[in-house]
């Protein structure tokens, strides 16, 4: 509120909105945007053929839920939209506490959902963004990944592919997943036979390798997360008649065609020059190699570390990074568990709430609340 107080001029509603004015700008109107006019059959180009910003770049699932809210309860798009965010934020604190449970103790696990909640950029989970709702099918389905419920998850990532651009790291997550764990267990079938062979017991099959069933429930899992990522641009494909439409309206806001890596240099020359800054790409992914490595996130599981890679890796290779990359490392979450698990220490989890709920206050101040720069617009949140 504060924020919104001291809110200026902008090109939404007039200066100190209330609350509820404040959270529906940015995306939000976007979002709005799908429920009222739907998506476009054809790409809108200026008069040299440039494709302009358009509904395709936000997916559906979550303008869907909103307007079936809203014909339902009556309540406005914008109304209805919050609403469904906030709950989902709700729901997805209780499915990650669920899921950390399965690598650590309650308190400890309760610890890792606070380091989410109170996470920086975790105001956009009561806004009307799809970052709650992708959080909480994401989080479901990492959770029946560790269950082992194969199965049961493919409907849940379809719906996840929906809601945000997570469904290629997903299936890369999951065929790697399957590629390791039928490694594991072709080595155990043949220690088995070796020992057969020689004569000694054999012992019971442990528990922590995967039966051929599984197997192949995870494989089916693979197949379908990779159909499910390809969902949407695939829809836009049908419906504008153009391949490419998803990514040429993805990159309109970037400015520049989609070419893998090259952002990530750019930008590192931006900020640190020309020698620095081609350097930069490379000492980062080298600290998060060596994070991926440490103690409390080896603790995380095959699952959830395997995740956090696959998705780092995603982000790397497609993603443009600016300031709404902050919100961009959201499903990184698992990562809050191992946060948690470098010291039982109140004195130490206190202080990373305590930071994180500060450095909050930076990101509304600073991204989410609009002001007109130089060259004009403002940085995205």
């Amino acid at each position: 509120m504060s924020a919104a107080l001291h809110q200026g001029v902008n090109p939404w509603f007039p200066a100190k909105p209330d609350y509820w004015n404040f959270i529906n700008i940015w995306d939000a109107r976007w979002y709005g945007e799908a429920i009222a006019g739907g998506y476009p059959s054809q790409l809108p180009a200026d008069d040299a053929g440039n494709i302009q910003e358009n509904t395709w770049a936000f997916y559906p699932l979550f303008p869907a839920l909103g307007r079936m809210l809203s014909g339902v309860s009556g309540m406005s798009p914008a109304a209805a939209l919050t609403l469904i965010a906030m709950l989902a934020g709700l729901a997805a604190s209780l499915v990650i506490y669920a899921l950390f449970r399965h690598r650590a103790a309650h308190g400890t696990a309760l610890w890792g959902v606070a380091f989410v909640a109170t996470f920086p950029v975790s105001p956009v989970l009561q806004v009307p963004y799809a970052e709650s709702l992708n959080i909480l099918l994401l989080a479901s389905a990492l959770l029946l990944v560790v269950r082992r419920q194969y199965l049961w998850a493919i409907p849940v990532v379809a719906a996840m592919c929906l809601s945000r651009p997570t469904g290629v790291p997903f299936a890369a997550m999951a065929g790697i997943l399957f590629l390791y764990r039928a490694a594991e267990a072709w080595r155990h079938s043949r220690n088995k036979a070796a020992e057969a062979a020689e004569g000694a017991a054999v012992p019971e099959r442990p528990q922590r390798f995967h039966s051929r069933t599984e197997l192949w429930s995870l494989a089916a899992l693979t197949a379908a997360s990779g159909a499910a990522a390809l969902l949407w641009p695939t829809i836009a494909w049908a419906t504008t008649g153009d391949i490419e439409a998803y990514t040429k309206t993805e990159t309109v806001w970037r400015g520049h065609d989609l070419v893998p890596f090259k952002p990530w240099f750019d930008t590192g020359v931006l900020l640190f020059g020309p020698v620095l800054g081609i350097v930069a790409p490379f000492v980062f992914v080298a600290i998060f190699a060596l994070l991926m490595m440490s103690r409390p996130v080896l603790r995380l599981g095959t699952e959830l570390r395997l995740w956090c890679v696959c998705y780092m890796g995603y982000l790397v290779v497609f993603l443009h990074p600016q300031t709404s990359t902050f919100r961009m490392l959201l499903p990184l979450f698992p990562l809050a568990l191992a946060a948690a698990l470098v010291s039982r220490s109140r004195a130490y989890r206190g202080a990373v709430v305590t930071m994180f709920v500060l450095l909050q206050i930076v990101w509304v101040v600073w991204l989410w609340a609009w002001a007109q720069l130089p060259g004009g617009g403002d940085y995205p949140p």
